[in-house]
This record gives structure tokens, sequence and C-alpha cells, in this order.
């Protein structure tokens, strides 16, 4: 189930963080979301949701996940992510800043930088939003129930907080980022995994590393 704005909200941002304040009220958890460029329609009313229950993400592992993913991606080029068998997820960090702090000041930023609709999923846990709203961005690279299981990990583990999703774009906030290029490279070849063309189609291997050091946002995109 989801419900949709009409149309795009004034003060996204602060209107995301009063409902996320909200949400154990409420049951309904807040997205900021993103149409695709040039049709203000797809997905969000266009029929092209498809809803997963959280059975399927209840199933599913975070760290299995990702394991599951490496093997299919690339390993040519010098300074690249994958030279090797899986590594495993990064080490869990005491997670020092409130992660629901973090999320509320990202989204406040976050709003001021675009137009956005709202929506409203009951999820208890945002890491079962993009499953329960119907967002189906990674299909071309694996199922959103899979994704989800990550999110939980890392929501559990780095402090994440799901706060946008587009046509094939995710957005978290993380009150525990890399605080050193060690802990990035781990980090980076969880995001790697996750989703391939933040890489592949996107920053070089090294500057995709040295720009998560310190940053509270990660966002995604499949193609």
């Amino acid at each position: 189930m989801l419900w949709v704005s009409d149309g795009v909200v004034a003060d996204a941002g602060g209107l995301w963080e009063r409902l996320y304040r909200e949400r154990g009220r409420s049951g309904w958890y807040p997205l900021l979301l993103e149409t695709l460029r040039g049709d203000g329609e797809r997905p969000w009313r266009s029929g092209e949701l498809g809803f997963v229950p959280v059975e399927r993400v209840d199933a599913l592992d975070g760290g299995a996940v990702l394991a599951g993913l490496w093997p299919n991606l690339s390993d040519d080029g010098d300074g690249d992510l994958r030279t090797g068998p899986w590594p495993g997820t990064a080490e869990a960090v005491e997670i020092q800043d409130d992660p629901d702090a973090v999320a509320a000041e990202t989204a406040l930023l976050l709003g001021d930088a675009q137009e956005w609709l709202l929506g409203l999923v009951p999820a208890a846990r945002g890491a079962d939003a993009p499953a329960l709203c119907g967002w189906s961005g990674p299909v071309n690279y694996t199922e959103t129930a899979e994704l989800c299981a990550v999110l939980r990990d890392w929501e559990d583990r780095l402090g994440a907080r799901v706060i946008t999703v587009g046509f094939d774009t995710l957005g978290v906030s993380v009150a525990a980022p890399p605080a050193d290029a060690e802990r990035a490279r781990a980090v980076a070849v969880e995001h790697y995994a996750f989703c391939a063309d933040v890489i592949d189609q996107g920053m070089e291997p090294d500057a995709y590393v040295a720009s998560l050091v310190g940053r509270p946002f990660w966002s995604f995109w499949w193609d």
C-alpha cells in the first residue's frame, strides 16, 4: 500500500521530519518520492509498482544477499573494488550520533534541493518501505526484497534510514559513515555489490571510496 501526494509538496523536508517523528503512533513511514525524469506519472501513478510482502524480506540475510551478488560484478581494471572473493561486510561500529536526528537533518537539506512528492507506507521500519511501496527500481539487477534485506542490515549496523525513493533511485541517511579510507573501502565494497552502477557507470573506484569518508547520505541508481 502506498499513499502519494497529489502533487509536489511545499517544505518537503520539514513535512518528512514531522511525519517521521509520528511514525510510531501513525504506523506510516514517510518517503520523499522522485518521479522519472520528464514524466511526472512514473512510477507512482503509472501502474509500475510491484508490492512485496515483508515475509519475503524476513527470509533473507543482508550479508548473504551481498555475497550472492558479488560473483556477478566486474573484476577488470586497475583499482577495481572486486579483486577477489567476497570479503564480508564492514565491521559494525558503535553508532555515536542519533540515526533519527541524522535522518531528519538530511531530509531537511534534501527538501530544499529539489521538488518532491510525499509518500506514506505502512511500514514498521524504513528498510521495508521500498518493498511495501511497490518500488521496482533495481529490477534489471536484483529483486527489491534482496536490497531491503541489506537495508535492514545497514539500519542495525550503520544507523541507516531510508529517505528518498525514485523510479530507479534510492537514498539513505547514515549515522555512522566511514571515518577513514580503510573503512570507506570496506563500505564501498558493500555498495558495489548493492548497486554496481555506482562504479560501473559512475565514479572511479578510488574516487568513490574517498567520497564516502564522513558522508552521511548515500544515493544509488540502477540502469
